[in-house]
């Protein structure tokens, strides 16, 4: 690297690699973003502009008992003071903390619009005021007493602290979420009195394991209430590993109606699910028709969470119904437990949760060691007044001759009693009525009570045992100031193969599903007897005909190797063009459709690649529950067809055919396949499955259909090279 001298005007000119600046300027930017934006600290649990906004409403004063502020002068404070980012964000963040659907302990008393669990935005900081809430005074507690390391603000003109005392593990009551650049952090919330009987029980038993701690953290315990549906030993490996997740489902009561008919009534919705949102996507299950057991939904909440779901008939289960829109919709989610923290020496780590209240705890402890010292200091200072006030009540009658008559009388007290300066000057600005016999009482009472209280900060200080058992103390006040039910139940999913399965309740009725070439899929009713009399958009035309039942699961194949899965009744309607295909599937844009079929349990499909391999396939084993479909074939698929035979006939892009016996193929799953013919160069261009029998057919190129009378000249094993095909033989479809 050559660093030119500075130019006249000041400036500079470095010659350096385009890779090396940018990976130097990337990192930095990383650095910034992990440390100082998206993940909080282990200690408190803030992020540092929560941190921030908390700092300066203690310094506003704008504690339980004070008026509120308007928001934007809390912003403007953080904003001018401490945190150099927009308004907008610095807002956003002070809201999330007075939301009690959003914080499981809020930390901003907020009053105005502060948005509501419909998604509805606060209103403007111009209209909403706040002030702190008792709990956000828990985690503040001690920071005047030197509890924490400050640092200079981003423009050196103060101080803001690096982190808060935390007077209870905010991290893990209240959650956290970000995404930094290359990591991320997900912690959901707890009930905070769980999590300090889990810390009281780490300070008796420091070995206590994780299996223990879930004995009283039976899991996350969200403000919006639910139901957690995990298995105990997925939490439990959440919790050990910080990585992990948590199945969240609303609660519901069935409500009994007249003449047996009844309605599910939802009281409690999963976290951070938006009660509007979930609506509009319920109803649009029921117009697509992809929720065939619900009839309607609506939405009577007042204060209180009251969605009503009502059943299609009254024969249908309310576990069923439940159960499958638990599948269809956000009434069940998966919360992610990325337990991703910044830990005491600002190092990024993902802790689980014995080392996250073990981490607390060791903070803590700092916080009263510090709290302790700064005290000790203060109450060593005031005995060393204390003491001298004492001198002068011995000696009352010459202090008051030497103040009165000598020139120089600080330095006359010190020479005379042995004096610190400290002393003698606390002694001369004493005022008279001090020296009444009453005070003297006085001073001698809290000179003795201030010696005690510095003996027992001393042996607190000296002893590692009394410190836990204080911390312990701390932590007992401090559950009983913040202790709440816990209102997200720990509950087991429902067993829905018990029910019977929703596509009972679809009408079974015969259909034509129409898949045009440029991926257009509807459904008509019946047979479609003749099918050029059917409409495409301009430029587009038939790609595939499909006869099947209203209950059928299509099976769509793809070019990439993958398999889909398509509810028929799911299909638009015949009279239009329908929808496009990549609306209802994740199809790659690169990827071709090979062909459609309709599900039959039981059944096989022969999948095969275009450079020769393939393999058959269960049916049963292809069905996908996603959009993404099943990775099936390893290779760029070239056919996917029912298994109707007992031979397989084989066409190469070289125009030599083989065939050999079905069973020479292996059944598989997944898979590459084994060679179906040996090419030395191009690859495959057909195959068919036929029955012995009733021989193969392929299609000449007029389209008609030819028979294969002579097929037993081209048999042969697979893998073979095969002989010249008959004239005229490409394609056997």
């Amino acid at each position: 690297m050559t660093i030119h001298t500075p130019t006249p005007e000041g400036g500079r000119i470095v010659e350096e690699p385009m890779g090396d600046a940018l990976s130097r300027r990337y990192l930095a930017y990383a650095l910034s973003t992990i440390t100082n934006r998206a993940l909080p600290d282990v200690r408190d649990g803030f992020k540092p502009v929560h941190r921030r906004i908390m700092y300066a409403m203690h310094q506003m004063r704008l504690n339980p008992q004070a008026a509120a502020r308007k928001c934007a002068k809390v912003v403007g404070e953080v904003m001018g003071g401490y945190h150099p980012h927009g308004d907008a964000s610095i807002y956003e963040a002070l809201v999330r903390l007075a939301q009690d659907f959003a914080q499981r302990y809020p930390l901003v008393d907020g009053q105005g619009n502060f948005g509501n669990i419909d998604g509805d935005s606060a209103a403007a900081m111009r209209y909403t005021e706040c002030k702190l809430t008792p709990a956000a005074v828990l985690l503040l507690d001690g920071i005047d007493q030197d509890a924490v390391d400050f640092r200079p603000t981003y423009d050196d003109q103060d101080e803001e602290p690096v982190v808060l005392p935390a007077g209870f593990p905010n991290l893990l009551a209240n959650g956290s979420s970000g995404i930094a650049v290359g990591m991320a952090t997900s912690i959901p919330p707890h009930n905070v009195g769980e999590l300090i009987d889990a810390c009281h029980l780490l300070l008796e038993r420091p070995d206590a394991t994780t299996v223990d701690l879930m004995q009283i953290v039976p899991g996350p315990d969200f403000p919006t209430g639910g139901v957690s549906v995990e298995s105990h030993a997925a939490i439990l490996d959440a919790y050990e590993t910080g990585r992990g997740g948590v199945r969240l489902r609303a609660k519901w009561v069935e409500e009994k109606l007249d003449r047996g008919a009844y309605q599910i009534i939802i009281t409690e919705m999963p976290y951070q699910v938006q009660k509007s949102r979930l609506i509009e996507a319920l109803a649009d299950l029921i117009e697509n028709k992809k929720a065939p057991l619900l009839g309607d939904v609506r939405d009577e909440s007042a204060e209180d969470i009251r969605l009503i779901l009502e059943p299609k008939n009254r024969t249908i289960e309310p576990e069923m119904l439940m159960e499958s829109l638990f599948k269809l919709s956000d009434l069940e989610v998966r919360f992610p437990i990325n337990m991703n923290v910044l830990d005491a020496t600002g190092t990024p780590r993902v802790m689980g949760l014995k080392e996250c209240l073990r981490a607390f705890l060791d903070h803590r402890r700092v916080v009263l060691n510090r709290r302790s010292q700064w005290r000790i200091a203060r109450v060593e200072k005031r005995l060393h007044l204390l003491e001298g006030l004492r001198i002068v009540f011995l000696n009352l009658d010459e202090v008051i001759r030497i103040v009165r008559e000598e020139e120089q009388p600080k330095a006359e007290l010190i020479a005379r009693f042995s004096l610190s300066e400290l002393q003698a000057d606390f002694i001369l600005d004493t005022r008279l009525r001090q020296l009444a016999r009453l005070e003297e009482m006085t001073i001698e009472k809290e000179f003795n009570e201030l010696s005690a209280e510095l003996a027992a900060l001393q042996a607190l200080t000296s002893s590692e045992a009394k410190q836990w058992k204080a911390i312990g103390k701390e932590l007992e006040a401090v559950r009983k100031a913040l202790v709440s039910p816990r209102r997200t139940l720990i509950g087991e999913a429902v067993d829905a193969s018990a029910f019977v399965a929703p596509e009972a309740f679809i009408p079974r009725e015969a259909i034509t599903v129409i898949l045009s070439d440029r991926g257009w899929i509807r459904a008509a009713k019946g047979k479609v007897d003749d099918p050029s009399e059917l409409k495409f958009k301009e430029g587009d035309k038939l790609g595939f005909l499909v006869p099947a039942y209203t209950t059928d699961k299509l099976l769509v194949g793809a070019s990439d190797g993958r398999i889909f899965t398509i509810g028929a009744d799911k299909l638009a309607s015949g009279r239009g063009h329908g929808e496009p295909l990549r609306l209802m599937i994740d199809l790659d844009e690169k990827a071709d459709i090979i062909n459609v079929v309709a599900h039959e349990p039981n059944a096989k499909l022969l999948v095969a690649s275009k450079a020769g391999y393939g393999f058959v396939a269960p049916e049963n084993d292809l069905l996908a529950q996603k959009r993404g479909g099943k990775q099936v074939l390893n290779g760029e698929m070239l056919a996917m067809l029912r298994v109707n035979g007992d031979h397989v006939a084989i066409i190469g892009e070289n125009i030599k055919a083989l065939i050999f016996p079905l069973a020479e193929l292996p059944e598989m799953g997944r898979g590459k396949g084994v060679k179906l013919q040996n090419y030395k160069q191009g690859g495959l261009a057909d195959v068919t499955v036929f029955n012995a029998e009733a021989g193969p057919e392929w299609a000449d190129g007029g389209g008609r259909r030819r028979n294969w009378p002579d097929w037993k000249d081209w048999l042969g094993k697979r893998a073979g090279a095969g002989r010249q095909g008959p004239r005229g033989l490409r394609k056997f479809r």
